[in-house]
């Protein structure tokens, strides 16, 4: 049976940005984001955590580990790791000390028992006091730099994948490469996959660090057999569009924007966290996440 590619709509995968963030960005964003993430993870904590006992102790046990663990698998199908289970703590204390700050300020008149729109209400109160210092030219460059991962475009890579039906032994694999390249029929029909416009992160997402690096380092226009996190693969590389270094000017707006976002963050969380000072925290032991 003569070697054919075809390829088809459905095998041509969408491009992604390289903007898209990866799970683990979130963990590294300001406490703002963490208190409105919180806001959409535990509004149903209240069912969970009690209110009895000293208003100035705050104890984080197993049922807050267990609420973060449950919450996390139906967003991601899996276990939270050690890092992420103590990120999700810092969710949970951060929004229990703005509930229980949002209840000394008596701002839940109106709002019996909905714990998010108390929580809203306390942080507007701290929106009251963040105040934005003016932005120079330098400030802006600075941030720039310091970011230069999220402004900067990546190269991108552009390639094809024949993919074989049935076997996809390294033999196998390495055999109808070598039948592509010389031009020649092969026994094994294939269908192709067009990628376009891929970074290396997304690349080495879908198929492994192994195999991204080994991609950029291949030919153009040849076919090459190539070990990827769930076997090997038969691929093509034929354009590579070089990186571009993000333009000051052209993203002025932007950078005012996302640095002003960040600064504000940055001292609602220095406010909650002074407001968590008049509070003891206590941890209680409990299970550790699942492998």
């Amino acid at each position: 049976m003569n070697t054919s590619l075809q390829a088809t709509a459905s095998d041509r995968p969408k491009t992604v940005p390289s903007s898209t963030p990866r799970f683990p960005a979130w963990m590294r964003e300001p406490l703002l984001h963490f208190v409105l993430l919180g806001g959409v993870l535990f509004a149903a904590d209240h069912v969970i955590s009690s209110r009895a006992g000293d208003p100035h102790v705050i104890v984080i046990d197993e049922k807050v580990d267990a609420e973060a663990r449950d919450v996390f698998e139906k967003a991601r199908g899996r276990a939270p790791n050690e890092d992420e289970l103590y990120a999700l703590r810092k969710v949970w204390l951060d929004n229990e000390v703005l509930y229980r700050e949002g209840l000394k300020m008596q701002v839940d008149r109106g709002d019996p028992a909905i714990r998010d729109r108390v929580i809203f209400k306390a942080l507007s109160n701290i929106d009251a006091s963040v105040k934005m210092p003016p932005i120079t030219d330098k400030m802006l460059k600075d941030w720039l730099e310091s970011h230069r991962d999220k402004y900067d475009e990546p190269a991108r890579y552009d390639f094809n994948e024949a993919v074989l039906s049935g076997e996809r032994s390294e033999s196998t694999v390495r055999a109808f490469t070598e039948a592509l390249n010389r031009g020649q029929p092969g026994d094994s029909q294939a269908g192709l996959r067009v990628f376009t416009g891929r970074p290396l992160s997304n690349v080495e997402q879908s198929y492994g660090a192994d195999f991204a690096k080994a991609l950029a380092g291949t030919a153009a226009g040849h076919w090459h057999a190539l070990s990827a996190k769930d076997g090997w693969h038969v691929v093509q590389l034929t354009v590579i569009t070089p990186a571009k270094a993000a333009d000051f000017d052209s993203l002025r707006g932007v950078l005012s924007a996302d640095l002003t976002d960040a600064t504000l963050a940055e001292q609602r969380s220095a406010a909650v966290r002074a407001l968590a000072k008049e509070y003891t925290i206590k941890v209680e032991k409990t299970e550790p996440a699942k492998p």
